[in-house]
């Protein structure tokens, strides 16, 4: 980096940290811009004082590492707009696995597996970090399976009294039937795949390992 390039060391960071969205190793910034530890410090220590106060963004350091984050004391302002439009972007497989456990719940993750035909471990996450769905017990079956239901804030967030509200379940199978057809024949952006044991959440990855272990003790 060129000694203009220096000069705006400041900018530089905050437009890296502002795409990158999470926490940067400042051993790897120093790296990659070629600058040294005590120039990395003090354009950070400017930003501090900018992204301070009142502002919307401030930035923060911890375990060596920087990132820009939003002001804690806007938080609620900040769920009223982006939560709605978080749910509005529900994929169609969220959204089809959300209607079964609706409509058949309580359920386990694996009978809704049973009716999709595709590992659900990615939806059902998102339905429970969205508070759409939530753990209501266990099934009294080999490996005691997590049984999952709606929530009140599902209900709030369809505009629904009550589940009686809900379409006719028969057209709801026949729909994802239709839509799983399509997927065969197409690469669509929501087909789900299997995913790596770092991204299964560990609810669920412990609820795995029960069940393996008593299907392993009965055989």
């Amino acid at each position: 980096m060129d000694s203009q390039d220096k000069k705006n060391l400041k900018d530089i960071v905050f437009s890296i940290l502002f795409v990158a969205g999470e926490g940067i190793e400042k051993d790897f910034i120093i790296q990659k811009l070629g600058v040294t530890e005590k120039e990395l410090d003090k354009a950070i220590d400017e930003l501090k004082k900018e992204c301070d106060g009142d502002c919307g963004i401030h930035l923060i350091t911890y375990k060596n590492k920087v990132q820009l984050a939003s002001n804690p004391a806007y938080a609620d302002y900040i769920s009223e707009v982006l939560n709605p439009i978080r749910e509005k972007s529900l994929t169609r497989a969220a959204l089809e696995t959300l209607a079964i456990i609706a409509y058949k719940q309580p359920i386990t993750k694996l009978e809704i597996e049973d009716i999709r035909r595709v590992n659900c471990d990615y939806a059902v996450q998102i339905l429970v970090d969205q508070n759409m769905i939530e753990v209501v017990g266990r099934k009294d079956a080999v490996g005691k399976p997590l049984l999952f239901g709606t929530t009140d804030n599902f209900l709030k967030r369809f505009n629904l009294a009550d589940l009686a509200e809900l379409p006719d379940y028969e057209g709801l199978l026949e729909r994802i039937k239709v839509i799983e057809n399509d997927e065969e024949k197409s690469d669509s952006l929501y087909n789900e795949f299997a995913l790596p044991d770092e991204e299964i959440p560990d609810f669920l990855k412990e609820e795995a390992n029960v069940q393996k272990i008593d299907a392993d003790e009965i055989s």
